[in-house]
This record gives C-alpha cells, sequence and structure tokens, in this order.
C-alpha cells in the first residue's frame, strides 16, 4: 500500500527530482497542485531549514497528510555567500534561469578559477499530522564555471562545476545527480526519517 506525501513545490524539475530521488519508497509524491493546495508560502525564514518548515507545515495543515518542504541555494565565496537564501530571486522576481545567471556571472567577471569556490545547499523538513516536524540538510561542493554547459538539472545547475566529475551538474547523468547533489544528500537523510513513519 502506497502513502501519500506532498512536495510542497510547484516547481516541476524539482517535484520529479525529489520523487525520483524517494522512488524506492511506497510513496505517491503529489505536487501542491495535484493535492489541491493553491496558496503560495512566503519564505519569510532567515535559513533555508526555516523556509522549508515554513513549507511544509502550512501545507500539512491545509492537506492533512505527510508534506515534504525543501528549500535550497547556492553559496558564492566571491560573494560573501551570495545569493544564498535569494536564489530564486537573484535578478528580481520574475526573472528566468538566462537572466540569474547572467547577473551571477557579470558580478563574478574579474574573479579568477581559484575563487570561484561555491556550494549548494537544501533542507529538507518533513511535517506530518500529530507528529513533530523534522528538518535534514545536505551540501555539495564545486566552482562556478565562466559559462554554462548542458542542459541537465534546473537552476543554476549549468553553472555548478563539480571537480570531483569533471564537469556541471547539469551534465552529469541523472541518476549520479540523484546521489550526490546537495538536495539528494538531504533527501538521503529525509529517507530515513520516512522509512521510520511508514514502518509506524
Amino acid at each position: 500500500m502506497t502513502a501519500k506525501l506532498i512536495i510542497a513545490s510547484n516547481n516541476a524539475g524539482k517535484i520529479k527530482e525529489i520523487a525520483e530521488i524517494l522512488g524506492d519508497l511506497p510513496l505517491d509524491c503529489l505536487s501542491l497542485k495535484e493535492a489541491g493546495i493553491s496558496q503560495e508560502v512566503v519564505e519569510t525564514g532567515d535559513t533555508y531549514a526555516a523556509n522549508a518548515l515554513l513549507k511544509a507545515i502550512a501545507a500539512c495543515r491545509e492537506a492533512n497528510l505527510p508534506t515534504l518542504g525543501d528549500d535550497s541555494g547556492l553559496e558564492v565565496d566571491a560573494l560573501g555567500g551570495r545569493p544564498g537564501l535569494y536564489s530564486a530571486r537573484y535578478a528580481g522576481p520574475n526573472a528566468g534561469n538566462a537572466e540569474r545567471w547572467a547577473k551571477l556571472l557579470s558580478e563574478l567577471k574579474d574573479v579568477e578559477w581559484e575563487k570561484r569556490t561555491a556550494r549548494f545547499r537544501c533542507a529538507v523538513a518533513l511535517a506530518a499530522p500529530g507528529r513533530e516536524p523534522q528538518v535534514v540538510e545536505g551540501a555539495c561542493e564545486g566552482i562556478i564555471a565562466f559559462a554554462p554547459r548542458g542542459s541537465g538539472g534546473f537552476g543554476y545547475d549549468p553553472l555548478f562545476f563539480m571537480p570531483d566529475h569533471n564537469c556541471t551538474m547539469a551534465e552529469l547523468p541523472k541518476e549520479v545527480k540523484n546521489r550526490v547533489s546537495h538536495r539528494a544528500r538531504a533527501l538521503q537523510k529525509a529517507k530515513m526519517l520516512l522509512m521510520e513513519w511508514l514502518r509506524e
């Protein structure tokens, strides 16, 4: 028997990735839209964990179902950790990926390769009726490339070069990304919690 799990997002790329990583659990993953939830949670938290909790708790309350919320961002050392929490809104509220990439690359245009270090960070929150919400985190180190490369993934993946794999995250085979990315690392921890919940 499969249990329902709401993924507190309407980002198709993110939902697909999360559902794939959790694919070996007996879960039916639903987007907010599929769960009939129309409210958009305003991310007012000052950490990834706080924002992930806001999303998970809001959807869990509305649907009365177990919910997974996540928040993630790109932290570039040469920019003092920016864009960080504001990664999605970095080039303005309605900007697309190309505009975000252009802004990031313009801010790093005079920064040499060795100083373009960065990391993706992700927090995953789990909320369920009658349970204490829980948060787990994952991170992944890399370097900001001089130009986007690759067509896989989403967000900043084409700019995130991974020295261990000698390619950007957007060039990684999906099954590799789903093992080594920041979200994959957080979700592996979340999976342990979900397995406990399912056993109960």
